[in-house]
């Protein structure tokens, strides 16, 4: 587990230009977490078990709800790995998912043998160490700079999702959607999920956590989203998980810019997240 009040610790900002608008059921890379190259990565034993690894994720994930976690290898050349996906996305969406999310893990962290990709719709982790189960604080965040909301909804809106973190974990698959009216303010959304290998206490301690980054970091905000190893939140001011009644043309709110802030050891390489793109 990581410590926020380690030596070892940094907050990294990134600044980004939106150059478009992503759509409500758009699948982009938020960004990615890995450890310090290791040449040894290239040892036939290791290779082997990544790539039996992946294959594995790839095949049972989408097919168990979106989840499916495994270890692959034996003693020094094990390997521990998990793949989930939003529960609101589709079973086509959350194959496609992996497959990307594979691909960013193999292009940007090729050496490294611990690895973390959040992209919207799923999140992969491997690693030689052994996680399941273990509660990891580390976090990143994505808010708009600009996009400021009234006083009154930012109070309402950390009720609300605090009210949502209560939830999560009580659900079955420990995830979560609800929406606010905020009158003539309109409506705000939110969605929290935790990775179903911890338990639903820690669930709670994670999603309590994100709250905190909300508070210190986020602030007043119309939209955010809290990326985690091992829960994530997001809160928007357009509904953009999906459902039945979610139109396929939603729009991401026509915003300038987006602050990018992640929660990583110094000696880890980040990956920013990518710029929404016009269709």
């Amino acid at each position: 587990m990581l410590d926020f009040s380690g030596p070892s610790f940094i907050i990294f900002l990134v600044l980004m230009l939106s150059i478009g608008i992503c759509r409500a059921d758009s699948d982009v890379n938020s960004g990615w977490q890995c450890s310090e190259a290791d040449n040894s990565t290239s040892e036939s034993s290791f290779r082997i078990n990544l790539d039996n690894l992946l294959s594995l994720l790839t095949e049972k994930g989408p097919l168990h709800n979106g989840f499916f976690k495994t270890t692959v290898g034996r003693s020094s050349g094990k390997i521990y790995g998990l793949i989930q996906c939003r529960e609101d996305v589709s079973t086509e969406n959350c194959a496609n998912c992996t497959r990307e999310s594979i691909a960013v893990a193999l292009h940007d962290c090729s050496k490294s043998r611990k690895v973390q990709v959040w992209l919207t719709w799923c999140f992969l982790r491997y690693s030689n160490e052994h996680f399941f189960g273990v509660w990891d604080q580390s976090s990143m965040a994505r808010v708009n700079d600009t996009n400021f909301d009234d006083a009154s909804v930012v109070s309402k809106g950390l009720i609300f999702m605090s009210e949502v973190a209560t939830t999560a974990p009580k659900q079955p698959l420990m995830f979560h959607t609800a929406v606010l009216d905020a009158g003539q303010f309109g409506k705000r959304y939110g969605m929290a999920q935790c990775t179903r290998d911890i338990s639903r206490t820690d669930c709670s301690k994670c999603l309590d956590t994100q709250l905190v980054t909300f508070r210190t970091t986020i602030g007043n905000k119309r939209g955010w989203e809290v990326y985690g190893s091992s829960c994530s939140m997001w809160y928007h001011d357009y509904q953009f998980y999906f459902n039945i009644s979610i139109p396929k043309n939603e729009k991401f709110a026509n915003t300038s810019r987006t602050y990018w802030q992640a929660n990583f050891p110094e000696s880890d390489r980040y990956g920013k997240p990518e710029l929404c793109k016009s269709k």
